[in-house]
């Protein structure tokens, strides 16, 4: 058997910590790299560190993990990216998947469904939980207008989600390590792309389009 070499991508010390020790378990599975956010992981691949999969948390502070993903698959074509999230699939799961994720999985899985969806990643395949294989599905079949807010570039959709959950511009700004005069534009943008005209009607919103909830 073939040992599948992983790099570990997230900001949280301990997860990593928590998932080297559990991945350790498996026979054929060995993290190789870690990395605290996209422009160390970047990085490390780009120095040459031999990785088959990464393992990718897509709340990453700076590049979230969407963003990081599309880097990879430019700078290295070919290399499986598996992502992690604590986010409810429905928020992110169809558009990981539509951005080449290979596949999504929610923190609180199950170790033998994170190993699979590695294995599966690594033999070039694409591993799908139930759960998110309906969510394709539906968008797939989906013939109702797009959302407003589907039209949100990635970083307007990370600040758009922190606004409707209540973070101010300023909080925001410390957490993605933007200015708030950037924050300040992408919220502009947000607000004129969703119709809306101020953060309790973009709130409002997001619980109507089941962004967040109430």
């Amino acid at each position: 058997m073939r040992t599948i070499r992983v790099m570990i991508v997230d900001d949280h010390r301990i997860v990593r910590e928590g998932l080297r020790q559990v991945l350790a378990d498996y026979e054929g599975v060995q993290v190789v790299a870690e990395a605290a956010h996209g422009a160390e992981a970047l990085q490390a691949l780009r120095s040459g560190q031999a990785v088959n999969v990464v393992l990718l948390d897509i709340a990453l502070p700076g590049r979230d993990g969407l963003e990081v993903l599309k880097q990879i698959q430019s700078e290295f074509a070919g290399l499986p990216v598996l992502m992690l999230s604590t986010y409810p699939d429905n928020q992110f799961a169809v558009r990981c998947i539509r951005a080449g994720a290979a596949g999504y999985l929610n923190k609180s899985a199950d170790p033998d469904d994170i190993v699979a969806g590695l294995r599966k990643a690594a033999s070039g395949g694409r591993y799908l939980t139930p759960s998110v294989a309906d969510l394709l599905a539906n968008a797939v079949s989906e013939v109702s207008p797009q959302a407003p807010h589907e039209s949100l570039s990635q970083r307007e959709n990370q600040v758009f989600r922190l606004l409707a959950q209540g973070q101010s511009v300023g909080q925001i700004a410390a957490l993605l390590n933007l200015s708030s005069n950037t924050v300040s534009t992408y919220r502009a943008r947000i607000l004129e792309k969703t119709g809306t005209r101020n953060d309790v009607e973009l709130a409002l919103y997001a619980v109507r389009q089941q962004v967040v909830s109430a």
